[in-house]
């Protein structure tokens, strides 16, 4: 399989066009004297440009009484600030031919623009009006604690997965903020005050708490004028306090049962501690996600769905700054137990720990992990994304530049020893849902 992986190495950078593939080298970087990092590609690719402001900041920065509110600024971020009021900034920007979006993670809140390369100021504008400004008042906050609370309520009753999830987040995280969901506790959504949400912003909205990626049709001269004149005036605060609770390693499987009467069939989660992203073992993890559970060649589709003992059946592995999670999520067949299901997901998952995996599986999803590396390398929203992401979750970004090297020298050894030494029943939490508690459990 190796003249395979190289051979998609060439024609993954070839099917880039014209424009040679991104290095290290076309990134420049540098930080305002407030403490905001600044990375500039230059790529003239399309008349297009972006604009990534990654805050370091998402649930494991909250505390038992706020939680959720990390969430919350995504949508107060667009309700009005100081030069541009309710409803502007997407006017605004959809004025100027642009977009925009949004996501909060348990580890960081990212907001995206994209717009035509004539646009740029506007958007520095834009961005640095709610940074500098933003108008937290009773009524706007009242309105969107209302739709927060919807969003909670609507999530939970329509998603089998964020119900069980929430559960086994809870049993598996016994000290570290993980432990709460991202949408946070109702009560806490109900309890924030004005100056929770006031400090909150003040604190990490601060310059010297973000990593701003802009990429396209830009200029690194231009963007440093405006970068100067627009985000530099708005000062440092002190930086957020620091997470530094670890949660202590778990000694024992955890089991919680979840009621859900809307269920058709159970669904069955396994979850597994594993390291921080930044950790060697990622690579080897991440692949053997894959192995076990992307795609109908995986081995969960082998094993639990062509027997039709599952519906579906998935992994998934978050990025994350701190230890977190490897989930295994399995929906019965009907007819099929709870019970019945989670075995044949042990079954599975104790076959890779015990046998490993074959060359050839593994050099798959090898050559899956390089087509979509170089895939969402193509365009410029993509290297935005994945620039500040590798910047924030790998400790650098010329990490990026690495990873088909890292992934290409991960051996069947590898993925083995990961198994074994993350998928033990001691590391696990397990949780089902489903609309009666069978009753022999």
């Amino acid at each position: 399989m190796k003249p395979l992986w190289i051979g998609l190495s060439l024609a993954a950078a070839i099917g880039m066009g014209e424009s040679r593939a991104t290095t290290a080298e076309d990134i420049a970087s540098f930080t305002l004297d407030n403490g905001m990092k600044i990375m500039v590609l230059e790529d003239d690719s399309i008349p297009n440009a972006n604009m990534y402001l990654f805050w370091k900041v998402g649930s494991r920065n909250e505390v038992p009484g706020i939680t959720g509110i990390s969430h919350f600024f995504e949508h107060m971020m667009f309700n009005g600030a100081e030069k541009y009021g309710p409803k502007m900034f997407d006017r605004t920007m959809e004025a100027a031919g642009g977009a925009n979006n949004a996501y909060t993670t348990e580890n960081i809140t990212v907001y995206t623009n994209w717009f035509p390369a004539g646009a740029l100021e506007t958007i520095f504008d834009l961005e640095a009006d709610r940074i500098a400004d933003l108008d937290i008042n009773a009524e706007m906050v009242e309105s969107e604690r209302g739709v927060v609370v919807s969003e909670r309520l609507t999530g939970l009753e329509n998603s089998n997965w964020r119900v069980i999830q929430e559960e086994v987040k809870g049993a598996a995280f016994r000290a570290h903020p993980y432990s709460w969901s991202v949408i946070g506790h109702e009560s806490d959504i109900a309890a924030w005050t004005l100056e929770d949400l006031q400090q909150y912003h003040k604190t990490y909205y601060a310059p010297n708490n973000a990593v701003v990626v802009i990429a396209g049709d830009v200029k690194l001269d231009e963007v440093k004028l405006l970068a100067n004149e627009y985000f530099a005036p708005i000062p440092a605060q002190q930086p957020p306090r620091e997470v530094k609770t670890v949660e202590p390693g778990q000694k024992g499987e955890r089991r919680v049962f979840v009621k859900k009467a809307s269920v058709s069939t159970p669904n069955v989660m396994l979850a597994y501690h594993v390291p921080a992203t930044s950790d060697p073992d990622y690579y080897a993890l991440d692949l053997l996600a894959a192995i076990l559970g992307e795609g109908k060649s995986s081995r969960l589709y082998q094993g639990l769905v062509n027997e039709q003992l599952a519906l579906g059946a998935d992994t998934y592995m978050p990025k994350t700054f701190d230890p977190n999670l490897f989930y295994f999520l399995g929906v019965a067949a009907p007819g099929v137990s709870a019970d019945k299901l989670e075995q044949a997901m042990l079954a599975q998952v104790a076959a890779v720990a015990k046998d490993g995996v074959t060359q050839e599986e593994l050099d798959k999803v090898k050559n899956l992990r390089l087509m979509d590396f170089y895939r969402t390398m193509e365009t410029i929203n993509g290297k935005a994304n994945t620039i500040g992401t590798y910047e924030l979750y790998f400790g650098s970004y010329d990490k990026l530049f690495n990873a088909p090297d890292a992934y290409a020298k991960v051996t069947p050894e590898d993925i083995q020893r990961v198994a074994q030494s993350y998928f033990t029943r001691a590391n696990r939490t397990v949780g089902v849902l489903a609309a009666e508690e069978e009753q022999d459990q």
